[in-house]
């Protein structure tokens, strides 16, 4: 693959080459051409008999005398008169390769002053720049693609932050309400006490929870993410997810079976490991059927372990799928406030499956939703 690229940009390289070299050689011809006739009309009779008649007819009117003046002013110093006039010939001629030459820099720098003032239109140079033409324009559209993706991810931020702000209002002026009752209704039954400190309680804790996403937006742009290894049995660490989700699948009457193989040692950072089989299964308990099966299978390959974590749901279009890694990106479009987060935990998913040296990735069919993350593995010793 290298030695392909490597030819190929011989390649675009060789109309400029061959352009140069074309070049060189009409210089070289011309110059041997006026040096030729430099030669045949100085250093032969052409010039003798041309300054000879001037003298002749506008000086001295006597040919002999011209004569005379001619071989005391001129024939004594003409290697010297060719010698200047050859001279001048390359003088001229060589300047007039490096203006040629000079023009290509001029293009590129054109080029990269229309690439610095970002103009929208593709940047055209000569056909013989033809590479670097397609390599300006090809950082051009990278720097245009940067630009439009921090643009949207800071309007997604920015929106994200707005929509959360305002559902802070909603459980808080529950909280408020209902403490509000409890403190004014002095004869309330232990029933409808109980209902009130219940509803009160599960809105301090939606709150709660918009009050963390907030924090993880400010975590995740503020803070780089690096990694501790160390041996873990990952195993253990998928089977005790299994414990730790119980209250979330019990609200949704979901059961979560386990098809891992027992034993599988990995080298990795088990604090940052742990938040991403959080992070992806917390997304399959959102968005998944209540009263179905979520599903935890984990293998070992040839060098890697491959988890998939499955759940029955709606089927995901794949824009909308491959897009949930993306910072700030919701999967419920509706934001209703009983799913989703802050369109983190994926994005957070990815980037510290990749520290690992890692690959997450994802696909929906016929109501099923499996989600696949693959790390080297390290054998038991």
């Amino acid at each position: 693959m290298k030695n392909k690229n490597n030819i190929s940009h011989e390649d675009d390289y060789l109309l400029f080459k061959n352009r140069l070299f074309v070049k060189i050689l009409l210089i070289m011809a011309c110059s041997i051409l006026i040096i030729a006739v430099i030669y045949l009309f100085v250093l032969k009779d052409n010039f003798a008999n041309v300054v000879v008649a001037i003298l002749e007819c506008f000086v001295y009117h006597d040919r002999n005398e011209a004569v005379a003046v001619y071989l005391r002013t001129f024939k004594a110093y003409e290697i010297w008169l060719f010698l200047i006039a050859v001279m001048g010939v390359f003088f001229i001629i060589f300047r007039h390769y490096l203006d040629s030459i000079s023009k290509y820099f001029k293009e590129i720098n054109r080029g990269i002053d229309t690439l610095v003032h970002e103009d929208t239109n593709d940047i055209a140079l000569p056909p013989e720049l033809a590479s670097t033409e397609r390599k300006i324009n090809s950082i051009r559209h990278t720097l245009t693609k940067r630009k439009t993706d921090v643009e949207l991810a800071e309007q997604r931020k920015n929106d994200l932050v707005m929509y959360l702000a305002h559902d802070l209002k909603t459980p808080l002026a529950s909280v408020i309400g209902y403490l509000n009752l409890l403190r004014d209704e002095k004869q309330i039954s232990e029933e409808l006490r109980e209902k009130y400190l219940s509803i009160s309680l599960d809105k301090a804790e939606r709150l709660e929870g918009l009050i963390n996403e907030f924090f993880e937006i400010t975590r995740f742009n503020l803070s780089n993410i690096t990694l501790v290894y160390s041996k873990i049995n990952l195993t253990m660490m998928l089977e005790q997810l299994g414990h730790e989700f119980k209250p979330m699948l019990a609200g949704k009457n979901l059961r979560c079976e386990f098809d891992v193989q027992p034993d599988m040692m990995l080298s990795c950072d088990a604090n940052k490991l742990q938040r991403v089989f959080d992070n992806v299964m917390r997304n399959a308990v959102n968005y998944c059927y209540e009263n179905t099966t979520i599903q935890v299978k984990a293998r070992k390959t040839e060098n890697h372990v491959l988890i998939k974590i499955m759940n029955e749901g709606d089927t995901i279009p794949g824009e909308r799928l491959e897009r949930s890694f993306e910072q700030f990106y919701r999967l419920d479009v509706s934001r209703s406030s009983s799913t989703g987060g802050a369109g983190l935990g994926l994005a957070i998913a990815r980037e510290i499956v990749e520290l690992h040296h890692g690959q997450i990735t994802a696909h929906s069919e016929n109501g099923t939703t499996c989600f696949e993350v693959t790390l080297p593995l390290v054998e038991k010793s």
